[in-house]
């Protein structure tokens, strides 16, 4: 919207027209005064978008949107560790990605060295567009958390990430022992796949576009996402931590 409204600067090629449109000096000069005031509000106004932006969502760059857009709700969410832990690591993730299956490692660890004090949250991004099976991979852990098995499904997912048709995931489902009725059921909902949407929509507007995306809090990691880097990160957004 900002860009939009500068766009409105540009009087060079504007004055040239009116100079060619008009025989008129009164009217030569009125179209001048417009366009020169044309450019002055365009100034203002994207001024005015931008300082909005940055006030109101900290938004100080041109860059993708930095925040996450939608707070973590532990009613909603799939979350590992204790709801109100003061560290928070969201990711947004694709079962059928090979970076997101050898993060799943350093998610572990970070579990293990942060204990209670972390709170791990998955969200769905599954990319059809590279990752075909990424969409029924997503709708199947959604469907296993209908019974409060959804990080069974995950690694399972995880784990067989080159095996994702539909026969191959009701195995999985089996394996874990789920109720396979309500499963399927439950997979080929539309509110499974609304759920799979909305993160997905919740993506976009955090500026996730690959996976894994990571975001500390509700700030988007950038850089390198190992677990060393990622422990500093986390305890640098620990409350009370010198900045």
């Amino acid at each position: 919207m900002g860009g939009a409204a500068l766009s409105g600067i540009g009087f060079t090629v504007s004055l040239l027209i009116v100079q060619l449109a008009f025989g008129d000096p009164d009217l030569t000069a009125q179209a001048t005064v417009g366009v020169l005031l044309a450019a002055l509000f365009a100034t203002a106004l994207g001024w005015l978008v931008f300082r909005l932006a940055a006030v109101l969502r900290g938004e100080t760059s041109a860059e993708l949107p930095r925040r996450l857009d939608r707070p973590v709700d532990p009613e909603e969410d799939h979350i590992l560790g204790p709801a109100d832990a003061p560290l928070t690591l969201v990711e947004y993730g694709d079962f059928e990605c090979p970076y997101c299956a050898r993060v799943t490692g350093i998610t572990k660890e970070l579990r293990q060295l942060f204990g209670d004090r972390l709170r791990y949250v998955f969200r769905h991004l599954p990319l059809p567009d590279v990752h075909p099976r990424a969409v029924l991979a997503a709708r199947a852990a959604v469907a296993a958390g209908e019974q409060g098995r959804f990080w069974d499904m995950h690694d399972q997912l995880y784990a067989h990430q080159d095996r994702l048709e539909y026969e191959d995931i009701a195995a999985y489902a089996i394996e874990i022992g789920l109720d396979m009725v309500r499963f399927l059921d439950d997979m080929d909902a539309e509110r499974t796949a609304e759920r799979v949407r909305a993160d997905a929509a919740s993506a976009e507007a955090s500026g996730a576009r690959g996976t894994p995306t990571f975001f500390v809090g509700d700030r988007r990691h950038t850089g390198p996402y190992d677990a060393v880097t990622l422990a500093v990160v986390l305890e640098e957004s620990a409350p009370g931590a010198p900045s």
